[in-house]
């Protein structure tokens, strides 16, 4: 299974990239993962049904945290429904793109994804692992609801799902971790498998279900959470299938099953599930009843089929179960086949408005044949599997009605049989709308299908095969609903038929009863019609949203005033308050200070006083960023003082590189401070300093003259050479010993390096930058050589431009090398001596500063031909894998390995696989620094290049052309 993940996240990375070549094959490409993960569900099918499958990897051996897959019957069953209708759908892509459609390569990878994340969603054991790829499922969606990011519609609509589901993801989250933490595991058949939870988990636990519950319910659009779906169809067709029919929201329906058999006892559970499943039933059907556009009419129809299948699935009881499986598997076949018969028709005709369609039914007879089969089975007409899975949910709540619950029971039937006749009037509707003549309304002249129908045919097909075969797959469905139902009673036999029983005649109830409706549509459209102004979930949504924007508007305006002093005010006004509270209420407290631990540390000590107190004096920005750094570079040295020559490379290289950064904002900036608004409050604001700071330093001493416990610090150097294999203390632990902060810290580093970016690129993220060779000799001094020779290896100093300095170039020139050769030196000599990846890309990236100070982006561009992004996209993805892959080999997560072997020329080598680890550290930090120089460097270059050149486009005085700077320098 965890190969078959890999296969769906290489092929999601490989697909956007054959794309230009084989344009709408490339789906064909796509198709293989899910093919792929199919046939391997249906390899399982003997021991998935048996005891299951299982597969677990050591995630943090010392919480007992494993990441866990298991196949049982119940995700046998949503495995196959993911992966087949995921292949199918990919198939359908194929002819239903064009090769010049826009964002194709994108939209096939992300489709790609999302299969992949379902599939592993539904085969996770671990409420951890469920989360992240619940969450993916959230995130891939929104970014294939959004394809078509110029419309407004799909933007808004991919924004609503996004809010809703995430909102009630996070819902879950603190479900899950209750339930984790009572249960004592995170493994989620433990967890079910616990009948004591409930009992004895104390009064957490029914809180805990109903946040589970919550994000459950948002996740498959139920009432009253259902008004992202309907919006949801500005999406592809193709996606609608899939997501909205097929896998999406059968995520809330699986996690319902699952936990049924643990909670669906639990006080409110079975209310809510009834209230809620039949609401759903009752107002999608109502609302698809009044739609006219095919995908809107399918998408309310799908809010009342989830309803259905949660009310079912939910229910818990075996004879209701049984029929809560067959019903989630017949949804996924003929909704899908539905809304792909719609993309057929609005491709060949060119709308989905029902009221412009008219006789398609007789140029069309094929597809026409394969709507009514799919329609039929959502109808609940023999034998198709849609009428086995609704004959065995009535006949389960007829029986539920002399048990304990036959108040909710009783509900619960009446419901479903009202739904059902709204179903049986909305299938009819969508088949008369699609396909039949209407009176006054010309016929409509479709195009060639071009293969568009082959894939809904093969769904509606297997939906009627499923139906007539019943006897040959009830196993598995029974097998299924063992696992969704309560107790050890065995779940009822599934048949086709099973005589004349008051479920029959409750069918044959809603199969009239729905024809009925469906002939006097005309007053029921003029009610609706009349009644169209009651509240609405989605207004209410829009409501609350315009109300939260306005209150974020509101509390903007009052506390971002753009005034720094304001802003460190507020912050260093709650610290100081919450501090000195702290400090009161607690105690006793400890106060043990030591003056120096050398002599050496004082005049230091001073000099870094003596600078900070400079700083607010100072008169220039550049000057007070000096001072500041002097303070830096003063703890550099206090480091070296203690022996930390590891901290004083690293704190030493860290601000030279934030000093540059001071450097390249203040261009931006005037000269002199407190020019534009001098400070009136000079006294106070001193008075005010001087009280945090008191405030900072008596935290610090109370912290540090509080420790109850033993120090870590003497069991670190046996621990980094034993675990670690190696003597470095500070690179080990970050790389090693607390390689998931690290990893954690990597993530936050490059969504700094965008926040910087998107500050200042202001039209594009575009951070390739011009090459020496590319530009004219005119800006870069340089001449071309007429025997075709290599250009000089710098230009020379009469050709050099205005603004840059000959020595300055040569210096660099010399230095560049060098430095990067002690930044790789630093990154592999790091496990054992001073550096590190950290440390080794600083280095590095003040190689490549010194480069841009020296010329300008150009030169910048000569040292760097690479994009920004792609650095530190690969640093994550690198130092991710390293995490990672020990575990494909049975290890814990950042297991290291070690080898040491003795080699010609270098002699004996040690080497440690964590160095891996250490190379992605160097690669974000070498991206985040030639981030912020081709944003706060070049970009901002560019940016004052046409402040410039803009007024002097219409001036007619020669002289003014003379202040105008040259594109080799940064000056």
């Amino acid at each position: 299974m965890v190969t078959v993940l890999v296969a769906f996240a290489a092929l999601a990375l490989v697909v956007p990239a054959l794309t230009p070549r084989l344009g709408r094959r490339v789906f064909w490409i796509a198709a293989l993962a899910p093919a792929a993960a199919a046939v391997l569900t249906v390899a399982q099918t003997p021991r998935a049904l048996g005891d299951g499958v299982h597969e677990r990897f050591r995630w943090v051996p010392q919480l007992d945290l494993w990441i866990g897959f298991r196949v049982d019957a119940l995700s046998w069953v949503l495995a196959l429904v993911v992966t087949v209708v995921g292949t199918l759908v990919l198939v359908y892509c194929v002819s239903y793109f064009s090769d010049d459609q826009p964002g194709l390569g994108r939209f096939a990878g992300v489709l790609t994804a999302f299969a992949g994340s379902m599939y592993g969603l539904v085969v996770a054991d671990d409420v951890i692992v469920l989360f992240v790829l619940w969450e993916a499922t959230t995130v891939f969606s929104y970014l294939l609801i959004g394809q078509d990011a110029e419309r407004r519609a799909s933007r808004a609509a991919a924004m609503q799902a996004l809010v809703v589901t995430t909102a009630g993801g996070l819902a879950m989250l603190a479900g899950l971790v209750l339930l984790s933490v009572r249960a004592g595991t995170t493994s989620l058949s433990a967890i079910v498998a616990d009948h004591d939870l409930v009992t004895t988990g104390g009064p957490l636990v029914p809180v805990a279900v109903v946040l589970v519950l919550l994000g459950a319910l948002t996740k498959s659009a139920i009432v009253p959470f259902h008004f992202w779906l309907p919006a949801a169809m500005a999406a592809p067709t193709p996606v609608s299938a899939y997501l909205h029919a097929a896998a999406m929201v059968k995520a809330g329906i699986y996690l319902v099953a699952r936990l049924a058999p643990a909670f669906a006892l639990v006080d409110g559970w079975r209310p809510t599930i009834t209230v809620l499943g039949v609401l759903g039933m009752l107002i999608g059907g109502y609302r698809a009843l009044r739609q006219t556009d095919l995908k809107l009419l399918l998408a309310y129809g799908t809010v009342a089929q989830l309803g259905f299948l949660v009310l079912a699935a939910g229910w818990g009881a075996p004879e209701v179960a049984i029929g809560g499986v067959a019903l989630l598997v017949a949804h996924a076949a003929f909704k899908s086949t539905l809304f792909l018969v719609v993309g057929a028709v609005d491709h060949v005709s060119g709308t989905r408005d029902l009221r412009r369609l008219s006789g398609l039914g007789r140029r069309l007879p094929w597809l026409a044949v394969v709507a009514v089969l799919a329609a039929g089975s959502m109808a609940g007409l023999p034998p198709t599997v849609g009428f086995v899975a609704k004959e065995a949910v009535l006949t389960g709540f007829t029986e539920a009605l002399h048990g304990p619950d036959a108040v909710w029971a009783w509900t619960a039937l009446v419901g479903v049989t009202v739904g059902s006749v709204l179903t049986v009037a909305y299938s009819a509707r969508f088949l008369w709308g699609a396909f039949g003549r209407k009176p006054g309304v010309a016929d409509s002249e479709p195009h060639a299908l071009h293969g568009l129908g082959v894939v809904p045919a093969v769904l509606a097909v297997t939906g009627v095969l499923l139906g007539v075969g019943t006897p040959l797959v009830a196993g598995g469905v029974e097998a299924a609903a063992q696992a969704a139902a309560l107790g050890d009673e065995p779940v009822p036999h599934l048949a086709l038929w099973h005589g004349l029983e008051p479920a029959l005649a409750l069918s044959a109830l809603t199969l009239v009863g729905g024809v009925g409706l469906f002939l006097l549509r005309r007053p029921v459209e003029a009610l609706q019609h009349r009644l169209a102004g009651a509240p609405s979930a989605a207004g209410t949504y829009r409501r609350s949203m315009r109300g939260l924007d306005r209150a974020a508007a509101w509390l903007t305006a009052s506390l971002q005033r753009g005034s720094l002093p304001y802003y460190l005010g507020v912050i260093l006004s709650v610290f100081v308050a919450g501090a000195l509270l702290n400090l009161a209420l607690g105690g006793p407290w400890a106060f043990s200070v030591r003056f120096a631990d050398s002599w050496g540390q004082v005049p230091v000590v001073v000099v870094m006083a003596l600078a900070a107190i400079a700083v607010t004096t100072a008169r220039t920005r550049f000057a007070a960023a000096v001072l500041v750094g002097i303070s830096g570079y003063g703890m550099s040295v206090l480091f070296v003082l203690h022996g930390a020559v590891d901290l004083a490379l690293t704190q030493l290289v860290v601000e030279t590189v934030t000093l540059i950064a001071f450097v390249l904002v203040l261009r931006r900036l005037p000269p002199r401070i407190a020019t534009a608004n001098p400070s009136r409050f000079r006294v106070l604001r001193a008075l005010f300093a001087a009280l945090a700071g008191a405030t900072l330093a008596v935290v610090v001493v109370v912290a540090a003259s509080s420790r109850t416990a033993e120090p870590l610090w003497p069991d670190l150097p046996a621990m980094t050479s034993s675990f670690g294999h190696g003597l470095n203390v500070v690179n080990v632990a970050l790389v090693d010993l607390r390689g998931w902060d690290t990893l954690g810290e990597l993530t936050v580093v490059v969504a700094a390096a965008t926040g910087v970016a998107s500050l200042i690129f202001v039209k594009s993220r575009e951070d390739t930058l011009p090459r020496l060779r590319d530009l004219p000799a005119s800006v870069t001094g340089d001449r071309h050589r007429a025997d075709g020779e290599p250009r000089a290896w710098l230009p020379t100093s009469a050709a050099i431009p205005t603004g840059r300095s000959a020595m300055l170039d040569v210096v660099v020139r010399l230095l560049f090398h060098g430095l990067i050769v002690l930044s790789l030196y630093l990154l592999f000599a790091g496990h054992n001596a001073a550096g590190g990846g950290f440390a080794g890309g600083l280095v590095a990236g003040i190689a490549l500063a010194a480069r841009y100070l020296a010329g300008g982006p150009a030169e910048l561009g000569a040292a760097a031909p690479v994009r920004a992004g792609r650095l530190l996209g690969l640093g994550v993805a690198t130092a991710t894998l390293t995490a990672l892959a020990p575990m494909f080999v049975g290890r814990e997560a950042l297991y290291s390995s070690f080898f040491e072997a003795t080699l010609p020329v270098l002699g004996h080598v040690e080497f440690v696989t964590a160095t891996f680890f250490d190379i992605g550290v160097y690669l974000v930090v070498v991206g985040l620094v030639l981030d912020v120089l081709r944003s706060l460097g070049a970009e901002v270059d560019r940016q004052r290049l046409e402040d410039v050149r803009t007024p002097l486009s219409d001036a007619t005085e020669p002289a003014a052309a003379s202040t105008r700077p040259t594109e080799g320098s940064p000056a």
